[in-house]
């Protein structure tokens, strides 16, 4: 399901709470799927049950995942409020990427054809 880069600069966990949201966001993973259990991803990827558990925590925090006691950790249903207070920060992400695009030289309608690229892929 993951894989981990060692020779990535950012600790486990983090690396652990990308890769799901990827996969959260990409619809690999759908509302109310069962993720992997603490213990089982920590088994199969050889690492403290505790790294798991704070992205985990991290992911149930930003509304990305919801745990129900005895059962597990599952995919988040989509919660419009939820998804407001994030757009602001990520709306900033965006204009700096932007931004950081324009000055190496990459024109409007490059970046303009990568934004269409990805409301394509979602498309599929």
């Amino acid at each position: 399901m993951l894989q981990l880069d060692f020779g990535d600069h950012r600790p486990l966990y983090e690396q652990i709470k990308d890769k799901l949201k990827d996969l959260i966001i990409s619809g690999a993973l759908r509302e109310n799927d069962k993720i992997p259990s603490v213990r089982e991803l920590a088994a199969s990827l050889a690492i403290n049950p505790n790294t798991i558990q704070k992205a985990y925590k991290d992911l149930e925090s930003e509304g990305y995942i919801y745990s129900q006691k005895a059962k597990g950790s599952f995919v988040s249903p989509r919660d419009i409020t939820a998804d407001e207070a994030d757009t602001d920060s990520l709306e900033d992400s965006l204009i700096s990427a932007v931004r950081e695009l324009k000055f190496l030289g990459r024109d409007k309608t490059e970046i303009l054809e990568i934004i269409e690229k990805i409301y394509k892929e979602d498309t599929k």
